[in-house]
């Protein structure tokens, strides 16, 4: 067995679990046992997700983190929790409920408190929240909804070549969760700050990240720095919001385990 706690791995919107299969095998090959944990109702591969959106359509953040919650309880001692968009949000409520003996949030979706979204974070959420049935359905990106969102500092041969392989059918449910969060006081996107034991947890930013910009990372560093646990935040100045999946990826993922080192991790 490793001598390093096991990592999970946790997906956001539009992306599919074996996107993480490159930084299952780094973290494996780094002395961690790693796996990536699918949202409820993900296919076991990518075509089969874009073959059933209804299995995914309707699972909010809630059910989530039941589900991640369920596998890190489960394991022999508590994970780090590596999360991507709202996988990055996720991971923050593993840390503080218990869960988790660390986390790493990459470029993580907002959460209760993050008031003020820049217009490109607007525009990405738009693509469900343009229409309240969406809460309820599964929302898919375009190539072209895609290359905005996610493959901005990339090629476009680049970013379609990312959206072909990856891309899925998402539930909307989150984005609406996220939306309307100051408006409802048991919101599933809020994390507690009062847990004495949090464990430590690194937040990035990428610089040129039109689906979660430097803002919103940056104000989730200050309302995490309420928390007695180190909160710490890195930032990648000309990344977007493939940083997790392009050609790119591994610059993070070193990152990410420098910093798990330094934690004595």
């Amino acid at each position: 067995m490793p001598d390093h706690p096991p990592v999970v791995l946790v997906h956001g919107l539009w992306l599919h679990a074996d996107s993480w299969q490159p930084w299952v095998d780094f973290f494996r090959t780094s002395g961690y046992d790693a796996q990536a944990v699918p949202w409820p109702g993900d296919g076991a591969t990518v075509a089969d997700s874009r073959a059933q959106p209804a299995s995914i359509a309707g699972h909010g953040v809630d059910d989530v983190v039941r589900q991640v919650a369920a596998v890190c309880d489960a394991l022999p001692t508590r994970p780090i929790a590596i999360g991507h968009s709202f996988g990055g949000l996720i991971v923050q409520r593993l840390l503080a409920e218990g869960h988790a003996t660390a986390a790493v949030a990459i470029d993580p979706a907002p959460i209760k408190g993050v008031l003020a979204l820049p217009p490109s974070a607007l525009k990405v959420a738009s693509i469900a929240l343009r229409n309240p049935a969406n809460r309820n359905r599964a929302v898919s990106l375009s190539r072209e909804q895609f290359r905005y969102g996610f493959g901005n500092t990339l090629t476009e041969q680049e970013s379609d070549a990312l959206h072909e392989k990856w891309a899925v059918p998402s539930p909307g449910k989150p984005l609406f969760e996220a939306a309307f969060a100051a408006f409802s006081p048991g919101s599933p996107v809020a994390v507690r700050m009062d847990r004495a034991d949090r464990g430590p947890l690194l937040i990035t930013a990428g610089g040129k990240d039109h689906t979660v910009p430097e803002k919103i990372s940056r104000t989730t560093l200050k309302l995490q720095q309420k928390s007695p646990g180190l909160t710490e935040l890195e930032v990648f100045p000309d990344r977007g919001h493939s940083l997790t999946i392009d050609d790119g990826w591994r610059e993070v993922a070193d990152t990410a385990l420098v910093w798990l080192q330094k934690q004595g991790l």
